[in-house]
């Protein structure tokens, strides 16, 4: 991260403070949303909720958006945020269910599989390009393959607790072995992971398009609160899960709808249109350091060998992309430089 601060001065700042406040919101919804379902909070519920709440905080901000610097809104603007908010469902369903599986240590390891899944859909839509007599590009390869190789030991070795403060085996809710719980878990926290890396690269385009940070949460969030709400009542059977009652619940309702959606989605929404996917990628391991203190403090929560095993793999690999990518852009931008001197010394020779 010093890295991509030196190249980019003070315009780097802000970014990474926004970024650091975003991964700390997420870190604690990971616990927020574990203590929910633990008190018997319907997680589908819980989303149609806090998005809704989040909408209509957002409502007056995206109204009163300076209009004159946003184009209008056409039907494949709309559509555009549609696409990210359908995104955003399918993942923040994954990602809930993986946590009442397995936990928020575990959800938040798999987080760090974004930057090798961003890597590897900018190979497929050729936005990456690879040269493999190149130690650069074999470093992003090689830091992809580790990376995913940690999510699997994260995911199949649980190993003995380090940490223990309770002695009950598992929360779930689910009736399946503690270790297929875990299994499922990680897989649905690396759908999230997937999800999330394709939500990163398309927004890269649609703020391109319509600039307006405000507007693009606002309607995102609104989106997704109709599509939540229409798998929620599909799901859903029971109608008392939808009562509000004035307990843990409507806390963990108010902080998700604004820190963890509100203040979340429009800083990462912003520090993506100011300093790219990749920068803000960049702070997913950061991520498991909050949600273990986290929940170790609020939880209680037991910290295993093959957490911090993987993680640790995980975060080798990722740091190893992150230094193939940055070295490769210090030789294109070396490479310019020289580029633009050749094109200056014949006119000066000319000239003489």
């Amino acid at each position: 991260m010093l890295q991509w601060l030196n190249l980019n001065g003070t315009n780097k700042f802000l970014p990474f403070v926004g970024m650091i406040i975003a991964v700390l919101a997420q870190s604690g919804s990971l616990v927020v949303i574990k203590v929910a379902t633990k008190n018997g909070i319907n997680k589908y519920v819980m989303v149609v909720y806090s998005m809704a709440l989040s909408t209509i905080l957002l409502l007056p901000l995206a109204f009163f958006n300076n209009r004159s610097q946003c184009p209008p809104l056409s039907f494949s603007i709309l559509c555009s945020f549609f696409f990210l908010a359908l995104l955003g469902t399918s993942g923040q369903i994954m990602s809930y269910g993986g946590i009442e599986l397995s936990s928020p240590t575990l959800a938040s390891a798999m987080l760090n599989l974004i930057p090798a899944f961003t890597f590897v859909l900018a190979l497929i839509f050729r936005v990456e390009k690879i040269y493999w007599r190149h130690y650069r590009s074999q470093a992003k390869v090689i830091g992809t393959i580790v990376s995913m190789g940690g999510a699997f030991v994260v995911i199949l070795y649980k190993g003995p607790p380090i940490f223990k403060i309770h002695s009950s085996s598992s929360y779930n809710t689910l009736q399946f072995s503690p270790n297929l719980n875990w299994i499922l878990g990680g897989l649905l926290s690396a759908g999230d992971s997937l999800l999330s890396s394709i939500w990163y690269i398309y927004q890269v385009s649609v703020t391109k398009r319509y600039p307006a940070v405000i507007v693009i949460v606002f309607f995102q969030v609104f989106f997704i609160t109709i599509q939540s709400g229409v798998f929620a009542l599909i799901v859903v059977r029971d109608p008392s899960a939808w009562e509000l009652k004035f307990d843990m619940g409507l806390i963990v309702i108010l902080y998700q709808a604004i820190a963890a959606i509100g203040v979340r989605y429009c800083l990462q929404t912003w520090c993506v249109q100011r300093a790219g996917p990749l920068f803000c990628a960049m702070f997913k391991p950061i991520g498991i350091i909050f949600t273990v203190l986290l929940g170790f403090i609020f939880l209680g929560d037991d910290f295993y060998l093959g957490s911090l095993i993987g993680a640790v793999i995980i975060v080798v690999g990722f740091y190893s992309v992150q230094w193939g990518k940055a070295s490769e852009e210090n030789t294109e931008r070396v490479i310019e430089n020289l580029e633009r001197s050749c094109n200056i010394v014949p006119l000066l020779q000319n000239k003489e």
